[in-house]
């Protein structure tokens, strides 16, 4: 239970790294050059992967000794572009489902806001999927 506990700090970690990379590049492209906030979601989520899977293979999972690094990373992309796709229709739900037609939301919070609230929940959403199925299919069993 320890090494649990362990690894899902180290993954936090990591994943506030990536996160940190996410949101800068998400926030610039949304607020700073208003490039629509699908597009800004992706192009986030696609630096972020790669930092993350450095800094996780590196640091929180261990490799599967039978599982050579190319299928290791294809799987680990696979992973992670379903991860953007959830985090995209999360997006989508919050600003355009939700937003857009709550209107005494719109009165109270500004998009920019908004950008920033719904990115920070389908993140947080994605972060669970991300660290469960990177367990399940990337990492060594360890013999009981």
């Amino acid at each position: 239970m320890k090494k649990l506990i362990a690894q899902i700090l180290k993954f936090a970690v990591v994943g506030g790294i990536s996160f940190v990379v996410d949101f800068a590049v998400y926030t610039i492209m949304c607020n700073v050059l208003h490039i629509h906030y699908i597009i800004a979601g992706i192009s986030g989520f696609t630096v972020s992967v790669i930092v993350n899977y450095i800094l996780s293979m590196r640091f929180v999972f261990v490799s599967k000794e039978d599982m050579k690094k190319d299928k290791e990373f294809v799987i680990f992309v696979v992973l992670s572009l379903i991860g953007m796709l959830l985090n995209s229709v999360l997006l989508f739900i919050c600003i355009d489902v939700i937003y857009m037609n709550w209107l005494w939301l719109n009165q109270i919070l500004p998009i920019d806001w908004m950008n920033i609230v719904a990115k920070v929940i389908a993140t947080g959403i994605v972060m669970v999927y991300n660290f469960v199925t990177r367990k399940i299919f990337l990492e060594k069993k360890e013999e009981a």
